[in-house]
C-alpha cells in the first residue's frame, strides 16, 4: 500500500513569522485519521522568517529530528548546547527525561526545514543535542543514513533512541535508487524537492507517501530531485 497526501491536503497554519504544513495532526490541527504513521508523529514542514524563531519551550521523551532544507537555523537549550545547522544538514534533540530549548532563524532570508518527531523506545532517557553535515553531493544516487537507531548504523549518522532511520538522497532526473526493508516495517517519504515515482506511483514535491507492505522500494525521480526517507518499525 502506498497512500499518498498531497501537500495541498495537509494541516497548516499561517503565522506570519511562521507558515507550516502538518503531515500529521499537530498544534491547531486535528484530523484523527492523520495522527501519525507508526512511531513517526509528527512531520512538519516549516517555512521560518528572517529574525523570527521558536522562544523556550519544553520537550520530552521525543526523538526530534530537523532537516534544514534552505537557510539555517540556531539552536540553544538549556544544557548549553548551542549551534547553527545550515541547508542539507541535520541536527537530532533527544528531549529524554526533559528539556528546554530555542530555535531561531538568524539568517537574513528564510529558512525551510522539516521537522520530524519520532517516539522514544525508552521514557526518560538522558536528553541531548547534535548537529552534522551530510553534503548533497555525498548523497547523490545512494540513500545515506542520517538519523539511525540501529544497530548496524554507520558512525556517521546521528543517533536516536528508536529501531528507526531517516535516509536521504538526492537524484538526477531518470535516475532511481532502491531501499529494501524489512517484512511489517513502516516507511514514510517525502520529496523535499522534485517528484519521484515509488514503485510507479507518483509523488509530487513535498507529498507525503505512507507505505505498508512494501518490502522494495524503487524510488524513481521525474526531476532533479531531493528525498527523505523515514524507515520505522512495525506498529504494536
Amino acid at each position: 500500500m502506498i497512500d499518498i497526501r498531497p501537500l495541498e491536503s495537509l494541516g497548516g497554519a499561517d503565522h506570519g513569522w511562521l507558515k507550516a504544513k502538518h503531515h500529521f495532526s499537530f498544534a491547531g490541527y486535528h484530523d484523527p485519521a492523520r495522527m501519525g504513521w507508526g512511531k513517526l508523529r509528527v512531520w512538519n514542514d516549516d517555512l521560518i522568517r528572517p529574525g523570527t524563531g521558536f522562544p523556550q519551550h519544553g520537550h520530552r521523551d521525543m526523538e526530534i529530528i530537523t532537516y534544514i532544507r534552505e537557510g539555517a537555523i540556531t539552536h540553544r537549550d538549556h544544557l548549553n548546547n548551542e549551534g547553527r545547522t545550515k541547508a542539507g544538514d541535520v541536527q537530532v534533540m533527544s528531549a529524554g527525561k526533559g528539556i528546554l530549548h530555542e530555535e531561531w532563524n538568524l539568517e537574513d532570508s528564510d529558512t525551510q526545514l522539516f521537522q520530524i518527531w519520532i517516539e522514544t523506545a525508552q521514557n526518560g532517557i538522558r536528553p541531548r543535542w547534535e548537529t552534522a553535515s551530510f553534503p548533497k553531493e555525498d548523497r547523490k544516487g545512494k540513500l545515506v543514513p542520517l538519523a539511525s537507531g540501529k544497530a548496524d548504523a554507520p558512525a556517521e549518522a546521528l543517533w536516536i533512541a528508536q529501531d528507526a532511520e531517516i535516509l536521504g538522497t538526492t537524484l538526477d532526473a531518470n535516475t532511481e535508487v532502491t531501499h529494501v526493508t524489512q517484512p511489517g516495517r513502516l516507511v514514510y517519504l517525502v520529496p523535499a524537492k522534485g517528484s519521484v515515482t515509488v514503485n510507479g506511483t507518483r509523488v509530487p514535491e513535498r507529498a507525503g507517501a505512507a507505505i505498508r507492505g512494501e518490502t522494495v522500494l524503487t524510488i524513481r525521480a521525474s526531476e532533479d530531485a531531493e528525498i527523505l526517507l523515514a524507515d520505522l518499525p512495525p506498529e504494536d
